[in-house]
């Protein structure tokens, strides 16, 4: 009988993972193997050593970005740290940051603007706001006006879900997916509830021309809503305990899920499942407001910029506010995408460059200098009211809720000229068009009047 004391005799030390490997080695032991034989069996079981941080500077990565303000500088500098620190997480192979990068959340996390190419995926790496992304319409002969009072008319913002309209129906093959995964079939309710929702902070409904052809055209920003949050913390708590085990040392918000795992197919199983539910929901937007004014669609396409791909060379592509600008990187995917800058300017459709120094990404938008607080802080002694007036001028900008939220104007996100030169000087993707700006729709600032406010 092959015991414990045999293994620790022979220089293993003692863990969880004994009785596998007893049970292993007496199997053996049971069909006339060896001593050594048994040995041998037993010792495939032992974990692997904890994997070591990098040394700071090990990993190097690609800096596609300038600073020319002190503001510009401070967010520079703090983006480079932030992902010098994420870069010494052991299975990261490469990563880049964006001409729009700005940090968000605790040291070390990737920042928006940031590129990571890993060996497995990192759900905090495509954030809670999976699969965030732009989609596009055109109606030819619809009047921008119209279409504006449509889409406001159809749409929903704000944190919670809708109520069941008739008119919405998420369609029974993205359905049968979420009840066949396991990952997913818990959150069927929230899938649907939340569906045709655009949720808050700086998503949007933008109407506006096409600057090639005067065609009214309908921009839609956000990403998988609940059902996207409540897939990203089981993922987040599958993969911390993988980190727990195989690189304690790794910050938690790092932590990964290994590929080809029974973990890693069934999550990435569920990533795709969860992307087609955004993109149904941007476009079961559009189509609701079309036939409200019964506008016909020319043309429309989409894509992600919060999301992890999976490129030839085995590696998972994570774009953190990042826009894919490699061929195919879906299957339904064309060779343009959409880069926002802020309400009060034009939505660039781009042509991907697939950059090596970009790891074939280009950026998402403008990015932010400042924090909502910060910004807020900077406006003070202005009212929301005059500040608003300013900085919407000759566009019909709107906030469902009806409280005006300073934090989402134009001066709110870095020089959009700025940005859309660093695009160009980086070579990270090609401006083929623009769609000139009518007007918007933002959620505003719901919590003003929030009920947990109200009663507060």
């Amino acid at each position: 009988m092959f015991t414990g004391k045999e293994l620790i005799a022979a220089g293993f030390k003692q863990g969880k993972w004994f009785r596998e490997a007893l049970d292993a080695a007496n199997q053996i032991l049971s069909e006339g193997g060896s001593f050594d034989d048994a040995i041998n069996e037993a010792g495939k079981y032992e974990p692997a050593p904890p994997k070591a941080l990098r040394a700071e500077g090990e990993q190097p990565f690609f800096v596609n970005i300038k600073a020319e303000t002190e503001a510009e500088l401070a967010n520079v500098d703090a983006v480079i740290k932030h992902m010098t620190e994420l870069m010494r997480t052991p299975i990261i192979r490469s990563g880049a940051i964006m001409p729009d990068a700005c940090p968000a959340g605790p040291f070390g996390t990737i920042p928006v603007g940031g590129v990571v190419a890993s060996e497995a995926i990192h759900p905090g790496m495509h954030s809670a706001d999976i699969c965030c992304s732009m989609a596009i319409s055109v109606f030819p002969n619809a009047s921008p006006a119209a279409l504006l009072d449509a889409v406001h008319a159809v749409t929903h913002f704000g944190p919670m879900a809708r109520a069941y309209e008739s008119e919405i129906s998420l369609s029974k093959n993205v359905l049968r997916q979420f009840e066949n995964n396991a990952l997913l079939n818990d959150i069927i309710e929230p899938a649907i509830r939340h569906f045709a929702t655009q949720g808050d902070g700086n998503h949007f409904a933008f109407i506006g021309t096409l600057k090639s052809s005067g065609e009214t055209a309908l921009v839609t920003h956000h990403g998988s809503r609940s059902p996207g949050a409540l897939l990203y913390k089981k993922g987040m708590r599958i993969a911390d305990k993988v980190r727990r085990q195989l690189s304690p040392k790794t910050l938690s918000q790092n932590a990964w899920i290994p590929a080809d795992t029974p973990e890693g197919d069934l999550y990435w199983e569920a990533l795709q499942i969860i992307r087609q539910w955004t993109k149904e929901n941007h476009f079961a937007i559009h189509d609701m407001a079309a036939r409200r004014i019964n506008a016909k669609c020319s043309d429309r396409f989409w894509n992600e910029h919060n999301f992890v791909f999976r490129r030839s060379d085995g590696l998972f592509y994570h774009g953190k506010g990042a826009t894919p600008a490699f061929p195919n990187w879906a299957d339904d995917s064309t060779d343009l995408t959409l880069i926002p800058l802020n309400m009060a300017q034009p939505i660039l459709i781009a042509r991907g460059k697939n950059a090596a120094h970009g790891l074939g990404f280009s950026p998402h938008g403008a990015g932010r200098n400042f924090s909502r607080r910060e910004h807020k802080q900077l406006k003070a002694g202005r009212s929301d009211a005059e500040i608003f007036a300013e900085e919407t001028r000759g566009i019909d900008a709107r906030f469902f809720c009806g409280v005006t939220d300073i934090s989402e104007l134009p001066s709110a996100y870095k020089d959009a000229l700025t940005v859309r030169c660093l695009i160009e000087e980086y070579e990270l993707a090609e401006i083929v068009d623009e769609v000139l700006p009518y007007g918007c729709i933002m959620a505003g600032d719901w919590e003003v009047n929030a009920p947990w406010r109200k009663k507060a």
